[in-house]
């Protein structure tokens, strides 16, 4: 597992980890809002009036209302990336991750209007009666490129599972099991038939369920957070001004936290954003395309996601997650192998009474090396006695999560005894099957869950964030097999799609009980291979756009 994630580690470095895929994602966006006059701004209003049905418009043929199309959309934004996205970005990236996921999200905007509007023009209806729209249709109409759209659409295919599938689960299972101890496997198994219930009914029942939960748990969620905030008030300006301060810098090290470089800030900002609001992965224009609004409108009504998923819930979590200072904190964790380390030599990150490291080379050092910046850390390879669970070496350190690890214990991963002998370390990887366990930063889901934790909610507060994890992102997994499935039934037709749901349900089973680690680094990898295409689709049909929005202009 450990050298796969190093694959996908590799993958991702040349992908959204460099510099072309932020510059290709939010150019675009910023390209088309200028070219469109700032449609972000201009049209906001247009669609809320269209979206609460002020605003009446001609209807097309459809399946859904406009409200379901965008409900349907946000349930496939609305999820992990709302709660344990946010979380990862400033785990790796600091404070200053959230100043590029509002980038994304501004720009995104726009970028949304247009993919949404051009899905949903080219859209078709299949021989069983159903619509399917999205990139694939205008690549293959608008650009007269069938093998470029058969590309797309199976890269979508395998986008669903890995973004859409695989991280929900897991971090519904993490939490689940963290905040109430049900097994992992088993929250995998009974989701993953309900799952398969809901998804068999078509775009209706999707947008039907979806139409409920995503208001409903929006409220409960947010006001929970607003619990937090106000409890927090004090730290409230002083977490602004840590996402603005560093913007350009990095963050700074502080507490556990190892810092991070701009670099890092703005990789999994960006990646985050996008992750967040989808907006240029070409996956909300499937589920608008189903929509009775007429193409134009409906691209409007589409402005409204990346603001509601990133401008306002992102930013809550965001803000909730700082204002707690949970971010800098060390909790009593379970270790994850790929997320763990043991090198050569004794590292500190212990402080002086005014707050100072006492040893900041050691910082700097370690900082360099969590980034994959060159740095003089070693890893340890040999033997490590072990005695009743303790590390009897003291010439060595353990960074889990991208900390210093402490107080740890190893316990035999089938009896689940204290380990008492040697352990095998072999490029500063445990080879042997133990459970690890100790004190490090935490990231993901079970971040936040420790922010909601602090303070007036108690052990409530994770509860919450555990149940609206369950909802928000039980619901992206019901969307994006949509998306699947109309990707498949674009290739390989309408027989296709029950085969597709098969296999889309069995890996959301198995991902319950796979490494955290390694399902965000699939997330990272496929998510940015899908968006290629279709971000250069969308400009080579920007004078059609044009023309579509001007003419939304004179109406």
């Amino acid at each position: 597992m450990e050298q796969f994630n190093a694959f996908l580690v590799l993958l991702d470095s040349n992908l959204s980890g460099s510099w072309w895929f932020p510059a290709l994602l939010i150019g675009t966006g910023i390209f088309f809002t200028i070219y469109l006059g700032f449609p972000q701004f201009k049209y906001f209003n247009s669609a809320l009036k269209i979206v609460s049905g002020k605003s009446k418009n001609s209807e097309s043929d459809g399946e859904t209302t406009g409200f379901q199309a965008l409900t349907t959309a946000m349930s496939g934004a609305v999820g992990t990336g709302n709660i344990g996205g946010v979380a990862l970005a400033i785990w790796t990236g600091g404070p200053a991750a959230i100043f590029w996921m509002w980038i994304t999200a501004i720009f995104g905007m726009t970028t949304k209007y247009v993919e949404v509007t051009l899905g949903h023009k080219y859209r078709t209806t299949l021989n069983d009666g159903s619509i399917s729209g999205g990139p694939m249709y205008y690549i293959e109409q608008g650009l007269n490129m069938k093998w470029v759209a058969i590309l797309f659409a199976f890269l979508m295919m395998i986008t669903a599972i890995g973004s859409g599938n695989m991280p929900q689960i897991n971090n519904i299972a993490l939490v689940m099991n963290s905040e109430f101890n049900v097994p992992k496997l088993f929250t995998g198994l009974f989701l993953g038939a309900l799952l398969w219930i809901i998804i068999i009914g078509g775009i209706k029942r999707i947008a039907s369920v979806a139409s409920k939960i995503i208001p409903i748990m929006g409220i409960i969620y947010f006001g929970g957070a607003l619990i937090i905030l106000a409890e927090n008030y004090q730290n409230v300006i002083p977490s602004f001004n840590a996402i603005f301060a560093q913007v350009f810098t990095g963050s700074a090290a502080v507490g556990g936290f190892l810092g991070a470089s701009f670099a890092m800030s703005l990789k999994y900002g960006v990646a985050r954003g996008l992750y967040s609001n989808e907006a240029g992965q070409g996956s909300s224009p499937i589920a608008h395309a189903s929509s009775k609004n007429k193409s134009i409108d409906q691209g409007v009504v589409s402005i409204l996601e990346p603001f509601i998923d990133t401008i306002v819930v992102c930013s809550v979590t965001a803000l909730v997650i700082l204002s707690s200072g949970v971010w800098t904190q060390k909790f009593d964790t379970t270790f994850s192998k790929t997320d763990m380390v043991i090198l050569n030599g004794i590292y500190s990150d212990d402080k002086n009474i005014d707050g100072e490291y006492l040893y900041p080379d050691h910082i700097n050092e370690l900082t360099k090396y969590v980034q994959f910046i060159d740095s003089n850390v070693k890893e340890f390879t040999g033997s490590l006695d072990v005695d009743d669970g303790r590390i009897l070496s003291d010439n060595i350190t353990v960074i889990h999560s991208r900390s210093i690890a402490e107080d740890i214990i190893i316990s035999d991963s089938v009896e689940n005894n204290l380990f008492s002998g040697q352990l095998e370390i072999i490029n500063g990887k445990v080879s042997d099957q133990v459970t690890i366990k100790g004190k490090s930063l935490v990231s993901s889901a079970e971040l936040t869950a420790k922010a909601f934790s602090q303070g007036i909610l108690g052990q409530y507060g994770g509860k919450l964030v555990a149940i609206a994890l369950l909802l928000f992102a039980f619901s992206t997994s019901i969307t994006w097999c949509y998306y699947g499935d109309r990707s498949t039934a674009y290739i390989f037709g309408e027989k296709g799609v029950v085969w597709y749901r098969n296999f889309y349900v069995l890996c959301f089973v198995l991902a319950a009980v796979i490494d955290t680690t390694v399902v965000w680094n699939i997330a990272y990898v496929v998510v940015a291979l899908v968006s290629i295409p279709n971000l250069i689709a969308m400009f080579v049909l920007r004078k059609e756009m044009k023309s579509l929005s001007d003419n939304f202009d004179i109406k």
